[in-house]
């Protein structure tokens, strides 16, 4: 199958980008940090080339050997384009910088291996436009964000429309920031993580029965937390922000 070159080959999910505008938000928020970068899915450069521009030591990762051999030809010396996958490249020991065009297949299994990368300090991703919004806690927070909440902050400074991409996509995109806390709201991870499961997975019509019955707090401590919180009792997990998730794990303690 030849490469074109707005293109992405469909067996690897690519849609790449080709609106300008997009691009300059991308490396705009990227330009929050000034250590070296890592862009996963590199596909045809349109990331790769303007934050080359910067000077900063870009690493660029691309699963497709055709693409990543033109675009190693297109890039200066502080560009290392390698030929991998970007759920097994090995990430640097040192702060850096994560930016992406994701394959929206791929978004999850990214983000939870990211998740457990110590060294990044802020990660630009181009995910869809629903798990963008998910993520970042908009009309409710997902599982997955309620368990990594205290150690990262989720932000979705653009809606990306499917017209951004070629081939267009048959949703929208957006814009995820995920920026590392410099101090965790929570210190026990693998603790805290089971009990967002748990409330999650908890039954009841909302946070006043289904705190009680994972065992950690009583009926009288649940409702009393609510109310301070001014939450309904009938109010669920997703409502909840980082802070009231973290406050709560602490009472559960």
């Amino acid at each position: 199958m030849s490469a074109q070159p707005f293109g992405g080959r469909h067996e690897l999910g690519q849609n790449f980008l080709a609106d300008p505008a997009v691009i300059a938000a991308v490396c705009t928020a990227a330009a929050r940090t000034n250590g070296p970068l890592v862009e996963l899915a590199a596909g045809d450069g349109a990331l790769t080339v303007p934050l080359s521009r910067t000077g900063r030591p870009l690493t660029a990762v691309e699963l497709d050997p055709r693409r990543a051999r033109r675009l190693a030809l297109r890039t200066g010396e502080n560009v290392e384009v390698v030929h991998g996958d970007l759920l097994r490249h090995r990430l640097p020991e040192v702060p850096h910088t994560v930016v992406g065009n994701l394959p929206f297949h791929l978004t999850t299994a990214t983000l939870r291996r990211l998740f457990r990368q110590r060294h990044w300090e802020l990660a630009v991703l181009l995910v869809q436009w629903e798990v963008a919004r998910r993520r970042a806690g908009i009309g409710g927070a997902s599982q997955m964000t309620a368990a990594w909440w205290p150690w990262f902050e989720f932000a979705v400074p653009a809606r990306v429309p499917a017209h951004a991409f070629r081939p267009r996509p048959a949703v929208d995109g957006g814009i995820l920031v995920i920026t590392r806390r410099p101090r965790p709201l929570v210190a026990e991870q693998a603790d805290y993580q089971e009990f967002v499961r748990e409330v999650f997975t908890g039954r009841g019509r909302g946070l006043g029965g289904i705190l009680p019955r994972t065992g950690r707090l009583s009926v009288r401590a649940a409702r009393t937390w609510l109310a301070r919180q001014r939450l309904s009792p009938q109010a669920l997990p997703r409502d909840l922000t980082a802070e009231q998730w973290a406050s709560l794990w602490h009472l559960a303690q």
